[in-house]
């Protein structure tokens, strides 16, 4: 990926040009990312980043739009909520700057809203990693999400439990807004069935401290537990949980990488695992955008594997791509905010995403895939 510095000499040097020649330049279009590059969302980060990177690089081959070039410039938050902040307002202090895409982090995000970042900045934050009610309601107008909801993904696996019969349902949680939004959505879908949580337990956000959410759990004798929780937490929960006996069915909300989580808590522990997911299976070329992000994932980044994160994000990169050909040449943030919400029933190839100036969600989008005997995620 290039610098900051690398890109400032290629302008300088674009500038140089056409002063000598009297040619006309075009600008180019940067796009900001801030990313979890590092800590305990760092495989994440880095196929949210790869997602966005291949469909850029693709529009760039084909002349750019309007005849200007993306620039896709992404700076590590390491996932902390003040580093969130932080770069932010950085990269929305430098007027080049057209649109956001693709952050991480429900609290993260949150904070950019309380703060304000985002309205004063005036820029839209395209397909956001997060489900997170708290962005999505009371309603605001600068992200557009490309993905459903947590309590979307939790009545969808709430859903699937009580009609396996199963009634006693616990729920591991991250204690922050992301981890605290899934269990809220588990709680309301179980209160529509006249349920209650048989428990729920936390753990601390940036860690994988969860032995006291493993003893709470099983002592509770869950038939099913609904983990909101990312990568390393949900691995080392599964580990000890199934280590120890515990024999639920476990399932996770859709920001966990299955292999990763094979990789960490071994495929004993990890088979049968059920995650919900925001968008359709990228592992089978049976639609357009699949076999197109298969191809470019091939072209761009041929050690990069097939990836629920990464093929979400390269969704997220098309409509952000689309809004700003809308938008027209040397676009402003408010146009491409205008163009985004005029985006209805935008067919992606096979993903549709629908908003309006007054809907920002762009799809509600859920079904529950497993991991398999060979640690492959079947359908």
């Amino acid at each position: 990926m290039k610098t900051f510095n690398t890109w400032g000499r290629q302008a300088a040097a674009a500038l140089a040009l056409s002063a000598l020649t009297g040619l006309a330049v075009s600008a180019d279009l940067v796009i900001g990312q801030v990313a979890p590059l590092s800590g305990v969302l760092a495989s994440t980060g880095h196929q949210m980043v790869v997602g966005g990177k291949i469909y850029f690089e693709h529009i760039n081959a084909q002349g750019g739009i309007h005849g200007a070039k993306i620039r896709h410039e992404v700076v590590d938050d390491g996932y902390k909520v003040p580093e969130t902040v932080r770069l932010t307002r950085e990269l929305l202090a430098r007027p080049e700057v057209v649109a956001l895409f693709g952050f991480a982090g429900t609290a993260n995000v949150t904070q950019l809203l309380k703060d304000g970042v985002l309205d004063v900045g005036g820029a839209a934050l395209v397909a956001p990693y997060t489900g997170g009610e708290s962005l999505r309601n009371p309603f605001n107008p600068w992200i557009f999400h490309v993905r459903a909801g947590y309590a979307d993904e939790a009545e969808h696996m709430v859903q699937q439990v009580t009609t396996l019969g199963m009634s006693r349902v616990a729920v591991m949680y991250q204690d922050d807004g992301f981890g605290k939004a899934g269990l809220l959505g588990v709680e309301n879908a179980l209160t529509k069935r006249q349920l209650k949580l048989a428990a729920s337990a936390g753990y601390e956000r940036n860690t994988d401290k969860v032995e006291e959410a493993v003893k709470t759990i099983k002592a509770s004798d869950a038939q099913a537990i609904i983990m909101i929780s990312v990568n390393k937490s949900t691995a080392a929960f599964v580990k000890l949980y199934r280590e120890s006996g515990g024999g639920a069915q476990l399932y996770n909300i859709s920001v966990v990488d299955p292999a990763e989580l094979v990789k960490l808590a071994g495929l004993k522990n990890a088979h049968g695992l059920g995650i919900s997911q925001v968008v359709p299976y990228p592992f089978m070329p049976n639609i357009p955008v699949v076999r197109e992000y298969q191809a470019l994932l091939k072209k761009y980044a041929p050690k990069e594997v097939v990836n629920y994160t990464s093929f979400e994000e390269f969704v997220g990169a098309k409509v952000l791509v689309e809004a700003l050909r809308r938008a027209g040449p040397n676009p402003t943030r408010a146009k491409v905010v205008k163009a985004l919400e005029g985006m209805n029933s935008y067919d992606t190839g096979g993903v549709t995403v629908n908003y309006s100036p007054s809907n920002r969600i762009g799809s509600r989008y859920v079904e529950v895939t497993v991991i398999g005997s060979t640690g492959k995620l079947l359908k």
